[in-house]
């Protein structure tokens, strides 16, 4: 993954380089974010899969990695961005889908699946084995999170000798919440400490080089710490530079890396050109979009009440709803509220649990009838304005139709915006 190499030397220089992470399945978002970088002539779009959202099992998209890449794929043919443009990435990849397993049986599922990764064309993968399996002791050890890391990392070299092309990059360092988030409020929020970092990343190195793994460890990229940037139900928490000063100082003394820092979304543009600035370079995005997503939506069933007949509505909020109270799993362990308060959480949570319901059938069609409606039936320019005014002003700008899917993008690039300006030194608007 040359380009990723190429990226951190240029931060590590000191051009202030920095790149969007987008850990996200949804088509909008990523078409959006494809169409954001064709726009701004981007040269790097990265574009990362969890290990619950794809594996060899499917996972809860229902897509092996194979299947990942060819959905991107097919996105980037639609809106005409090279392939060669786009980096895959593997987050957390390790054997939280199969903790329910004994470790032995799970960390074996886990090297299948970072080879399947890799056979499918990710090239950059982060290793993270920090959750505890059915029979591990909890929480699980330093030297045993480190282990099961080489142990992917030499499956993924495996694989790669097999496929040929580039060679993986890595990612080590675990120190954020699980795939899906936080399943509680945060009470409070500790900055890694610069020696914990600087730990972590010497743990891995030796143990590396242990294993014969020199080479892999010449493409290890980034470390994750916590920077002090998380969000929950109902509240962001913002980067604060001076709290995170040391941490950022510790980075430099290692050459060739940065930190990558997860759970971005939902930062203000300044916060996060202060991240990328502070070496946290890689910046994770993903329920920041989709909740982008949602809220064009709804802004759509608005104007959808106020302009189509009753008997033709596509009634998509009321479907959504429904849909989540019936089928409760991606929910229940996350929201506590009760009657009202829990239909606000179902909606607007800042966890986004909703992103987990929008391939059900009766919510994607719901959402078609949706675009289908208005489409047949344009709603004037100033009802569009009045719930979606810079997703119209960009349209605008653009010369654009006012297509209700084309809103939608405009408006999840609105967010998008704040990263390129974050991670592209002297971008213009």
């Amino acid at each position: 993954m040359h380009a990723l190499l190429e990226l951190v030397a240029r931060h590590t220089r000191g051009d202030g380089a920095g790149i969007p992470s987008i850990c996200c399945a949804h088509p909008l978002v990523l078409e959006a974010a494809l169409r954001h970088a064709r726009r701004h002539a981007l040269p790097l779009v990265l574009i990362e899969a969890t290990c619950n959202q794809v594996n060899q099992d499917g996972g809860y998209t229902g897509m092996t990695p194979a299947d990942f890449v060819a959905f991107v794929g097919d996105i980037a043919r639609q809106v005409g961005v090279d392939r060669a443009r786009i980096a895959l990435g593997g987050d957390h990849l390790g054997p939280n889908p199969w903790t329910v397993l004994e470790a032995e049986a799970a960390m074996a599922k886990a090297e299948t699946m970072v080879a399947a990764y890799v056979a499918a064309g990710f090239r950059k993968l982060h290793l993270d084995c920090s959750m505890a399996c059915a029979d591990d002791p909890v929480p699980l050890p330093e030297a045993t999170i480190v282990e099961r890391a080489v142990r992917l990392c030499r499956a993924a070299e495996a694989a790669h000798a097999r496929a040929g092309g580039e060679p993986p990059v890595y990612v080590i360092g675990t120190e954020v919440p699980v795939p899906g988030g936080a399943t509680e409020a945060i009470e409070g929020l500790a900055v890694t400490a610069p020696e914990a970092a600087l730990a972590t990343i010497e743990a891995h190195r030796d143990a590396f080089a242990a294993a014969g793994l020199q080479a892999a460890w010449t493409r290890v990229i980034a470390s994750v710490v916590q920077p002090g940037v998380e969000f929950d139900h109902h509240q962001v928490i913002d980067y604060v530079p001076a709290a995170a000063r040391a941490l950022s100082a510790a980075i430099e003394q290692v050459p060739g890396l940065v930190f990558e820092a997860h759970s971005t979304d939902y930062q203000t543009p300044d916060t996060l050109a202060a991240l990328v600035r502070d070496h946290f370079a890689i910046l994770k995005v993903g329920p920041g979009l989709t909740f982008a997503l949602r809220e064009a939506l709804w802004a759509l069933d608005a104007i959808e009440r106020e302009w189509i007949a009753p008997d033709r509505r596509a009634q998509l909020r009321e479907t959504a709803l429904a849909r989540m109270r019936a089928q409760p799993g991606h929910w229940q362990r996350y929201y506590h509220a009760q009657g009202e308060a829990l239909t606000i959480d179902l909606q607007y949570s800042l966890s986004d649990r909703i992103r987990y319901y929008w391939p059900d059938p009766a919510i994607e069609a719901a959402c078609q009838q949706l675009f289908a409606n208005l489409r047949q039936s344009p709603p004037p320019m100033p009802l569009v304005g009045q719930y979606l005014p810079q997703a119209l002003r960009a349209l605008r700008t653009d010369r654009a139709p006012l297509d209700p899917a084309a809103l939608v993008m405009a408006h999840i690039a609105i967010a998008l915006d704040d990263y390129r300006h974050a991670c592209v030194p002297d971008a213009q608007s």
